[in-house]
């Protein structure tokens, strides 16, 4: 479980309100997305690999958002980047796949989705690092983002030896499960009654 500790500011896991969304909401979820009980094991996998090329995933992450000035104007002020921000983010960034790859999907785990995702939308975004950026990650950018996080680590989850099965069954197991969280973070943007 060593893993999942690390003293990082502003993460919060464990002490996140309640989400409005249920665990048997999200067991829904889990079943519309096809994830199984053979993806856990795939994504505790993936954890495996992914922990210590962290640094390696999040900088294929951060040149994407670099290379783009729509995505780095939301770590951004009058167009910008600060750094300082980019530093905090990177570090709970990290222990997100750590989250995703080790943590069971349960109450705790949806609790802190959902944080993450008030602190997308206009209702917490900056408050945790206390800066100054753009006020909202538009719901848009959320979504779309579901491709690169999830295309750029395949070379990553090869780079360990595994067969080309097991690769494979990592990367639809993270897949699955970064979808799920990406829909969890856009519960704050949906209309009341409509998520």
């Amino acid at each position: 479980m060593d893993k999942l500790e690390a003293p990082i500011k502003g993460y919060t896991f464990g002490k996140a309100g309640t989400s409005p969304v249920t665990v048997q909401d999200l067991e829904l979820l889990k079943a519309t997305v096809l994830f199984t009980e053979a993806d856990e094991e795939y994504l505790r996998m993936a954890g495996e690999v992914l922990t210590d090329q962290a640094d390696a995933v999040i900088n294929s992450w951060y040149e994407l958002i670099g290379s783009h000035p729509h995505l780095l104007h939301y770590f951004s002020k009058n167009n910008l980047a600060n750094l300082e921000y980019l530093t905090s983010v990177r570090k709970r960034f990290i222990q997100w796949i750590k989250d995703l790859c080790f943590r069971p999907l349960d109450q705790e785990w949806l609790n802190y989705q959902y944080e993450i995702g008030l602190r997308h939308h206009r209702i917490k975004k900056n408050k945790t690092d206390e800066i100054e950026a753009a006020p909202i990650v538009h719901y848009r950018y959320i979504t779309a983002f579901i491709y690169p996080i999830t295309t750029t680590i395949k070379p990553l989850l090869a780079s360990k030896g595994h067969s080309p099965e097991q690769v494979e069954g990592m990367q639809q197991a993270w897949f699955k499960a970064v979808v799920l969280s990406a829909v969890l973070l856009t519960y704050p943007y949906i209309r009341a009654g409509e998520f």
